[in-house]
Formats: structure tokens, C-alpha cells, sequence
């Protein structure tokens, strides 16, 4: 059985199992089409084959299903070079008209740290209370409506969907990577090492992702630069030319979430549901060791599939002639 969604790293929209399915009185997304999509990020190819996937080490999650390492084998295929952003992501609303679920909701999830003092009292997440559910929030306004994506245009798009990535895939003629993809080209040809780097968090005392750094939640050194997101290509790439494959945001994969399958490739016992939790990876900026260390190539949490928060983009694959 699939467990909890930790809402300390991405609130879900809904709790699992709640048989909510989507906001009263609105139909389902549609899957955006319509508009010739311009040029879009790099998209690196990468010849794929086998790779020990997942994590034993002291750093690991057992218990969403990091673990045990196994041999994979991925066949070759095309990954961004980067996440989707800001900008591109307007292109794509531009040409299709989509809504995303953030505002046929009418609200999504922000960390409570990036609000103004000020800010009128919302809702927070009870297990993680720096999480506030805001009015008006979503991908043009990602801390309330009186926001907006001034100096953001290069920074990952957040505040969508599942749903919305998948929409944008399709308008672009991409799809979303399967987890085995994504952790292949986040280890970046490196064998077993945490980061996508190596096994040193900062090495030569250089920080080399973007994630929370100084007293979480409430202070907030910026060591690395930034307190919320940053630019989609800030921090030097993997091996493969891939940047900020761990940090900045987590990112939506096409696979279904389940611990012990996905640690043993089992095919599940029955369909499961179409709102069933979908699998992240590579954490984000509000990641810190003193609560959440799923800032590593291995690592992996879920959220459901119209879920949308301030930490959640994506980026695109497909294959390998992609242009």
C-alpha cells in the first residue's frame, strides 16, 4: 500500500484515498494541442542502457522505496536540458488557452517564508504548518494575486500540475520521463554518488544546487543565492550538459507511485485509479538535512495528480531525435 504523502516536501491537493477527484462543478483539463510550439530547451541525448538505480546508504529513504539498488536498464532517449520556465510555459498558455488546475481551484500551496509579514491569515498544512494554502495563487501569481513573474521569466515554472504538465507535453510533442529515465540522467554517468556531481554536497566549499541553507523554516542564509527559486540554468550541469537536477523544484515524472513496486518492478494486483499518486524527484529549495534529505539523484516522494505547490515544476523528454 502506498503511504502517506509527506506534506512537509509538497502538500497534496486532497487527502489519499479522500475520493475527491477534482474541484466542484468543473470539468477535467482538456490536453492542450492546438498552436505550433516554438523551440523549446535543449534536449540532450543520452544512449541509455544499465545503471544501478536507487539507494542503501545511510542518506536513503527506506521507506519510499529508495531502496535496494537494482540493475536497470533504460533505453536511449532525450531529456531537457533544464526545466520547463516561466516563459515557456506562457508560450504554451498563449497558444492553447490551458487553465490549470492552481486556478480552477481557485488557490495552491506556498511556503509561508516567501509571503509578505502582512499576509492575511490562510490556511496551513497541519504536519507542516510553513506551508499556506493562498487564494489566487498559481503559475503568473506564485505568491497570491497580488503577485506577479516580474524578473522570473528564466525561472522553473511552478504552481502546476500533473495534469498541466501533461498538457504542455503534449503541445510541445514531449512527454514526461519515467523515474528509471530521470534518475539515469540525473546521475550524469556517475556510478552510486548522491549528487549529481559526485558524493560532496559543496564540493571545494561551492554550492552547487539550490536548496535551503541556514535554520529551516524560519531563517534562511542564502548561501547559494536564493531563497526561493532560481533561473532553470543557474547552477554548472551534471555530466550529461542537465541542470539543477536536484534542488529548485521537484519535478513531475510519468510513473505511478508505489514504494515496494517500484524498488521491485512487480506489476501491480489490480488497474490502479487514474487519480493515484504520481512520483517526484529531485527535491527542492525548501530541502534541508535537518528534515528532509531528498535533495539526491535516488530520492523520491508523490503527490496527487492535480496537486500543485510552490516547489513543483517539470521538465520534458522524449526520444532520441528530439528536436
Amino acid at each position: 500500500m502506498t503511504r502517506n504523502i509527506p506534506s512537509c516536501c509538497t502538500p497534496g491537493r486532497r487527502p489519499e484515498g479522500s475520493g475527491e477527484s477534482g474541484p466542484p462543478g468543473l470539468p477535467a483539463p482538456p490536453v492542450a494541442q492546438s498552436g505550433a510550439p516554438p523551440a523549446g530547451p535543449r534536449p540532450v541525448r543520452l544512449d541509455g542502457g544499465w545503471f544501478r538505480m536507487g539507494s542503501d546508504d545511510a542518506l536513503a529513504y527506506p521507506e519510499d522505496g529508495e531502496g535496494p539498488v537494482r540493475r536497470v536498464q533504460v533505453g536511449p532517449f532525450a531529456i531537457d536540458a533544464h526545466c520547463v520556465s516561466n516563459a515557456r510555459f506562457a508560450s504554451f498558455v498563449a497558444a492553447t488557452g490551458h487553465v490549470t488546475d492552481a486556478e480552477r481551484y481557485g488557490a495552491s500551496f506556498v511556503f509561508g517564508g516567501l509571503l509578505p509579514d502582512d499576509f492575511p491569515p490562510t490556511r496551513a498544512v497541519a504536519a507542516a504548518p510553513w506551508w499556506r494554502e493562498v487564494l489566487g495563487a498559481d503559475w503568473r501569481h506564485p505568491f497570491g494575486p497580488a503577485s506577479d513573474l516580474g524578473g522570473r521569466s528564466t525561472h522553473p515554472v511552478v504552481h502546476v500540475s500533473w495534469n498541466d504538465a501533461l498538457a504542455y507535453c503534449s503541445w510541445a510533442g514531449r512527454r514526461l520521463p519515467t523515474e528509471a529515465e530521470w534518475e539515469y540522467a540525473a546521475r550524469g554517468g556517475l556510478e552510486q554518488q548522491p549528487f549529481p556531481w559526485g558524493d560532496d554536497l559543496r564540493p571545494g566549499g561551492r554550492h552547487r544546487m539550490n536548496v535551503w541553507n541556514g535554520s529551516f523554516p524560519g531563517h534562511n542564509t542564502r548561501e547559494d543565492g536564493y531563497l526561493g527559486t532560481c533561473p532553470v540554468d543557474a547552477f554548472p550541469p551534471n555530466g550529461y550538459g542537465l541542470h539543477n537536477m536536484t534542488g529548485n523544484v521537484w519535478e513531475w515524472t510519468a510513473d505511478r507511485f508505489h514504494a515496494v513496486r517500484h524498488a521491485t518492478g512487480a506489476p501491480p494486483a489490480d488497474a490502479p485509479p487514474a487519480d493515484a499518486p504520481r512520483a517526484l524527484r529531485g527535491g527542492s529549495y525548501l530541502c534541508h538535512a535537518s528534515y528532509c534529505r531528498r535533495y539526491r539523484v535516488s530520492a523520491r516522494m508523490a503527490n496527487t495528480p492535480d496537486s500543485s505547490t510552490g516547489n513543483i515544476g517539470f521538465r520534458c523528454a522524449g526520444d532520441p531525435a528530439a528536436r
